[in-house]
């Protein structure tokens, strides 16, 4: 664990999550980022922002000066910035009080803090198991 914050947040439980990688407030990225280990952004990146396929716990933060100008995805996504693009969680999306995603916001599960604004679609993600019964009441596993 390279950087570590704790943080606490207005309606969102408190939590402790550690990054190896950061780009700082003045930075800028032209390209496709992708993070094989947690990362925050504080600064500026023209490109997606990505984990491996099927990679679990890794975080990617956006502090409140970041703007990220492509879509993110990750296990586990924290936004406190800017986003125009579509944001794909597949555990967990938090949009902290100063948040702005223009784009739709994909989720397995999601928390929001008052004052986040989205403009796009939210696309809560049914577990494959659950979509399959739905599917056919009438199999029993």
């Amino acid at each position: 664990m390279i950087f570590g914050r704790k943080k606490k947040t207005g309606l969102l439980m408190p939590s402790m999550e550690s990054f190896d990688s950061m780009l700082g407030p003045g930075s800028e990225i032209h390209g496709r980022v992708v993070a094989n280990k947690s990362i925050r952004i504080d600064g500026i990146v023209h490109g997606n922002v990505e984990t491996p396929p099927g990679k679990k716990n890794i975080t990617i933060a956006l502090g409140e000066t970041a703007k990220v100008y492509g879509d993110i995805s990750a296990y586990r996504i924290l936004i406190g910035g800017y986003v125009e693009g579509n944001v794909y969680g597949a555990e967990r999306v938090e949009l902290h009080a100063k948040a702005v995603v223009n784009g739709d916001v994909s989720y397995a599960e999601l928390g929001i803090e008052p004052g986040a604004e989205i403009v796009g679609l939210m696309v809560k993600k049914v577990p494959k198991k659950s979509a399959s019964e739905a599917s056919n009441p009438s199999k029993k596993s």
